[in-house]
């Protein structure tokens, strides 16, 4: 299952933004580096981008640069994590996570009730596929356990989580910085989603 890409020439004239933009929103880390592809074409090297996204993310920007600075958009977007610490409840409260799905994660992760980033990450996606109703509970305790496994991996880079079912046997999968993916016939995409948009996700709502 191939990325749809986009090229730079038809982003700019879909986003409405000039070539001097999008390179500022690079230099400052808005826009990935590994988000601008290098591909020859009869025309010589042209750059393309994953379009859903580019897309999404311009929307982002250009959404929220008039409350906040493009540093604070960077440090939004960015995908390293801090020394924050919250508790149970502060997620709770900022709607991060509900309080059954929060009980089922300290249930089978078994941690202490201060949550890092890393933490709150894996207990956001578990929120976000159990509530949509993509996963049931015994899929979210394997979704846990390749989170929790692989938590040192993840915080710098791209990555994918997807859940899969074949013959009634479901998998999940994570995606290091891949541009595509395919399966079998009989395989179906449960579902996938972006780690990275979900931190995004999560410090839009903690600024």
């Amino acid at each position: 299952m191939n990325e749809e890409l986009i090229s730079k020439k038809d982003l700019l004239d879909l986003a409405g933004i000039s070539y001097g933009q999008l390179y500022r929103w690079k230099r400052k880390d808005l826009i990935p580096e590994d988000w601008f592809i290098r591909k020859s074409t009869f025309t010589g090297q042209e750059t393309f981008f994953p379009k859903q996204k580019i897309v999404e993310r311009i929307n982002k920007i250009q959404t929220m640069k008039e409350n906040l600075s493009l540093d604070e958009l960077a440090d939004m977007f960015s995908p390293n994590l801090s020394d924050l610490q919250l508790d149970g409840e502060e997620l709770v409260g900022r709607n991060i996570v509900s309080k059954s799905v929060l009980d089922f994660y300290l249930e089978n992760e078994k941690g202490s009730l201060q949550f890092n980033l890393s933490r709150i990450l894996e207990v956001y996606v578990l929120e976000k596929l159990l509530q949509s109703g993509d996963i049931n509970l015994d899929e979210g305790k394997m979704l846990l356990q390749v989170l929790i496994k692989n938590k040192e991996l993840i915080k710098q880079k791209s990555a994918n989580l997807l859940i899969t079912r074949k013959l009634g046997v479901s998998h999940c999968l994570l995606l290091i910085n891949t541009e595509g993916y395919q399966f079998d016939s009989g395989t179906k995409l449960v579902t996938e989603v972006s780690l990275n948009v979900c931190m995004e996700e999560i410090k839009s709502r903690l600024v």
